[in-house]
């Protein structure tokens, strides 16, 4: 699990998204980020979790959040997960792995006995200067929108 803590400076990734651009963390300087990194597209829990902040996506926007879900999968895969749940926000496409790597979250993982390698569900909130100000390891992939704004109001 994730190294990282309060206080550090993020990782910069570099990154396509689901439209094939190029998305880097330092292009969001100035702003607020949630950078929350999720399974897989389109299973029950990451659909859970990525509705919810498109449900949210106006306030946050309003409070200059931006929203960025990074998963292992490619483009493709991002563009049906958007379509299918006109989802708002920007889906970064970890194919090799570096993001989830430099931000800790690869890592073994069991589902029933059978142990495999996979992304740890894990929210980052990572502040205007490009340091993290919050990690979230227990993320309510039903309501991780309140779970970010309460620790910022906070």
């Amino acid at each position: 699990m994730s190294d990282l803590k309060e206080g550090q400076k993020a990782p910069e990734f570099t990154a396509a998204d689901q439209d094939g651009n190029t998305v880097t963390l330092s292009q969001f300087s100035g702003k607020k980020v949630v950078l929350y990194f999720y399974p897989k597209d389109d299973t029950p829990g990451c659909t859970a979790e990525a509705c919810d902040f498109r449900d949210n996506y106006q306030g946050l926007i309003a409070k200059g959040i931006i929203v960025l879900g990074v998963s292992t999968d490619d483009e493709k895969s991002h563009q049906k997960f958007v379509a299918k749940h006109s989802l708002p926000f920007t889906l970064l496409a970890d194919t090799d792995k570096k993001i989830v790597e430099a931000y800790g979250v690869w890592g073994e993982k069991n589902m029933y006995g059978k142990k495999y390698m996979g992304t740890n569900r894990t929210t980052f909130i990572i502040d205007e200067a490009g340091n993290i100000l919050h990690v979230i390891k227990k993320v309510d992939s039903k309501s991780p929108t309140a779970q970010v704004l309460g620790l910022l109001e906070n």
